[in-house]
């Protein structure tokens, strides 16, 4: 009997894929062989039934095939058939193309939409940020000093609550109840939404 084939009584007829699953986690290259030319065609039916573009189903067909080859050792018999298995894997791949796809469209539809020129006024611009510039020196002017002191330092300088603590040599729980109190204060003076 050649090595990844066998007899029955009605002659020779392709061996079952079990038994092939079997030699080819054993690393037999001719079982591999028998194994492809078995499920290959229903691998590329079942990715192309999901894919519809035959060069795509094609190419996922032939990863979901080196795959088998590369893990067939963790195919477990007593969980479902061999060829279940394999068809299980291209159907993941298979779903796995088109959420990738599908997340390229999405990709490219959001770069569309930011690549849409919009005329740049450098004047409005400018002179927007200057008056946001004196809405914020006017509210943190409404802050008491202590709170204005704590916030300019944090934010202004990037500091932490506890390096603020420090510097104004006050205690950490003051020094957080300031800020918050404070940012309060600017978020309403700015109308910031919650």
């Amino acid at each position: 009997m050649e090595a990844g084939r066998e007899a029955t009584q009605e002659g020779d007829r392709p061996p079952a894929v079990e038994s092939l699953m079997e030699a080819v986690a054993k690393g037999d290259k001719v079982a591999f062989e028998r194994l492809y030319e078995v499920v290959a065609p229903r691998v590329f039916g079942l990715v192309l039934r999901v894919l519809r573009d035959r060069a795509q189903s094609e190419e996922v067909a032939q990863e979901v095939l080196v795959e088998v080859w590369r893990s067939a050792a963790r195919y477990q018999p007593g969980k479902g058939s061999a060829l279940a298995w394999v068809l299980t894997i291209a159907h993941r791949r298979a779903i796995d193309r088109v959420r990738s796809a599908q997340a390229g469209l999405d990709r490219e539809e959001r770069v569309a939409r930011m690549e849409v020129h919009r005329p740049f006024d450098e004047v409005a611009e400018s002179v927007e940020a200057q008056l946001e510039r004196e809405r914020l020196r006017r509210c943190l002017g409404g802050l008491t000093p202590l709170q204005r002191e704590s916030v300019t330092i944090a934010y202004y300088g990037g500091y932490s609550y506890r390096e603020v603590a420090e510097l104004v040599k006050a205690p950490l729980g003051t020094v957080k109840t300031r800020m918050r109190d404070g940012l309060i204060r600017l978020r309403d003076c700015l109308g910031v939404d919650r």
